[in-house]
């Protein structure tokens, strides 16, 4: 009796790039320059990785709520 492998979970993929790894432009500048500051940097800097993510995030809060108003 063979076992069949069960259907595979779906792979994810990342929204904000795309399969070369350059960002997808949002449209808004300031987000794509956070954005493009995150991916410049190598995968060895984490410090300046966390900074730029950090710096993101706060970028993306703030347009955020400027929808709310």
């Amino acid at each position: 009796m063979t076992s069949e492998p069960g259907p595979t979970a779906p792979v994810a993929t990342d929204a904000t790039t795309t399969t070369d790894a350059t960002p997808t432009e949002t449209g808004d500048l300031v987000i794509d320059g956070a954005l493009g500051e995150l991916t410049a940097l190598p995968a060895e800097d984490l410090d300046g990785i966390l900074g730029a993510a950090e710096s993101l995030h706060r970028t993306l809060q703030g347009r955020l709520s400027d929808l709310g108003e």
